[in-house]
């Protein structure tokens, strides 16, 4: 059986009725950039919080943050979106999981989640590395000139620390990036699927996901074009980052 390819496939019309076929997969990238922000958003903040968390002497936050990375980073990510979606809205209360099911474009939101707090156990991992790598004498030093341990970290150990951890922070933005087409399988309409759909619809298999691949390639170089811009400018000289 030949193929037989067909590029102008894209300028057809959907059978959705929303435009041609170009324009479906184009709001497929809008959703799996809009859920890749929101998911690294969340991420960076938990990930912080629990990766700085790690370093205070503090035993049982210690456990508990431990825990935490170590639950959210062992158990698969499609695993954990069948939980947020379908599981956790069984689990509270009756009218909280109403509300949760009954939210306009909860596929989103779950996929925000599950992807958000597995990244953020990496993020952790990260941000603890980046913090214990440095010299001792700095927090020493910042203690000794009176500032309290929130300060120390403010304003001594981690503007040092993100900008040692950037080249494997950028490398989770683009997992985070990669990672949302996963949520095809909670109905989330992003980049991945819509693809699907075309393919479907239309049969043009290699057209359909050959854009799908453009389209991701060129996400993920503009995520690495500006996070080697952001090294370069917040480079320290002595920190292997002066290059």
């Amino acid at each position: 059986m030949t193929y037989h390819w067909n590029w102008h496939i894209f300028w057809e019309l959907s059978p959705e009725g929303n435009g041609t076929y170009l324009d479906m997969l184009f709001s497929g990238l809008w959703w799996t950039v809009l859920t890749s922000l929101a998911a690294w958003l969340l991420a960076l903040a938990f990930g912080s919080a629990v990766g700085i968390a790690r370093t205070l002497p503090i035993r049982p936050l210690q456990w508990i943050t431990a825990t935490y990375v170590e639950l959210f980073r062992n158990i698969p990510l499609l695993v954990q979106l069948f939980l947020w979606y379908f599981v956790l809205p069984e689990v509270v209360p009756h009218a909280w999981g109403l509300w949760m099911k009954q939210l306009p474009n909860a596929a989103f939101y779950s996929a925000v989640a599950g992807v958000g707090f597995f990244t953020s156990s990496r993020v952790a991992e990260q941000v603890r590395a980046g913090i214990v790598s440095l010299p001792r004498g700095q927090a020493m030093a910042g203690k000794a000139l009176g500032l309290t341990v929130a300060q120390v970290y403010r304003y001594v150990l981690l503007p040092v620390a993100y900008r040692i951890i950037l080249p494997p922070l950028t490398s989770e933005f683009l997992n985070a990036i990669k990672n949302t087409s996963v949520a095809l399988s909670i109905g989330l309409l992003e980049l991945t699927a819509r693809a699907r759909s075309m393919q479907e619809f239309s049969f043009q298999v290699f057209e359909s996901f050959t854009a799908a691949t453009v389209m991701y390639m060129a996400i993920n170089l503009v995520v690495v074009v500006a996070m080697r811009m952001l090294e370069r400018r917040l480079a320290l000289p002595g920190h292997g980052l002066g290059r």
